[in-house]
């Protein structure tokens, strides 16, 4: 009889710390399976993590979210996931996820306390700080020689108050001009209409590269802030923010992610002793 009972206390235990059934899916996992669609968000000039060449939405966090959705499929158990591509910018990302018209934005976004109270993030995909460039010819080394000149950074950003908490701690008086996108900064500092312009340290690896043959950059000496990047996708899903962290912690725990990096950032070497501990301290056991 005590083995009876203890083997029916036994199955009770397991089937209580059973993953959900499919039918008690809620939320975007249950809207992801029912219509075995998820919709991506894409940035079209993030590069190198998010952009639109070749006919498609390419980049590192692009690279990201497409294992996510192989992931989800796999713990769905569906046949067939298909990904709906959404052209989202700095300044409709936010509202695409909080209004539903994706399920995961796949950019540059950092991680912030502020932004959380709007919506949920991944575990960290990138640890970057911001930083500048200036022409080659420039005399301009770190921001404290900013003092007179104009600098440019994207709209909606993060680098926007880290330039100007930088600037006013260190009591400096420059301009910050506000562009819509890194290509119309680029093209501002190429024309000498701005003297920096200013963005997460890998955006502007990507740019640099991106721009050689027409403009030739130099970096700044120092960053001036901490930028942590992550996949952004509806508040309060808990289900779905597993799913997520899930397949990303998978890929940090096996050493996949050092495929997508080198796919995309090979060529300035290996991951920073920053980033390598980021993937190290976030791969969580299943």
């Amino acid at each position: 009889m005590l083995a009876r009972w203890l083997l029916l206390a036994f199955a009770l235990a397991v089937s209580t710390l059973s993953p959900a059934s499919a039918d008690e899916l809620k939320g975007t996992l249950k809207q992801i399976r029912d219509t075995k669609t998820i919709r991506l968000g894409y940035l079209k000039t993030g590069v190198p993590f998010s952009f639109f060449d070749q006919n498609q939405p390419l980049g590192y966090s692009v690279d990201l979210c497409k294992r996510i959705a192989t992931g989800i499929q796999q713990q769905l158990k569906l046949d067939a996931l298909n990904i709906a591509w959404v052209a989202v910018d700095e300044a409709t990302r936010f509202d695409a996820v909080i209004n539903g018209q994706i399920d995961v934005e796949c950019g540059t976004t950092t991680n912030t306390l502020s932004r959380q109270e709007k919506v949920d993030f991944s575990l960290p995909i990138w640890v970057d700080g911001a930083t500048f460039v200036v022409k080659t010819s420039s005399p301009i080394k770190t921001h404290n020689d900013l003092g007179g000149k104009k600098i440019a950074v994207m709209e909606g950003t993060t680098t926007v108050p880290a330039l100007q908490r930088a600037l006013s701690s260190s009591f400096i008086n420059a301009e910050v001009v506000l562009v819509k996108s890194h290509v119309d900064g680029l093209e501002l500092l190429l024309k000498d209409k701005v003297d920096a312009y200013a963005s997460d340290n890998t955006v502007l690896i990507g740019l640099a590269l991106a721009v050689r043959q027409t403009m030739q950059v130099r970096f700044a000496e120092a960053m001036f802030s901490y930028e942590p990047y992550g996949l952004m996708f509806r508040k309060d899903d808990g289900d779905m923010r597993r799913a997520v962290n899930r397949v990303i912690a998978s890929l940090y725990r096996s050493g996949g992610i050092k495929e997508i990096y080198m796919r995309w950032f090979g060529n300035i070497g290996e991951p920073t002793p920053l980033l390598a501990a980021m993937f190290i301290l976030n791969s969580l056991p299943e």
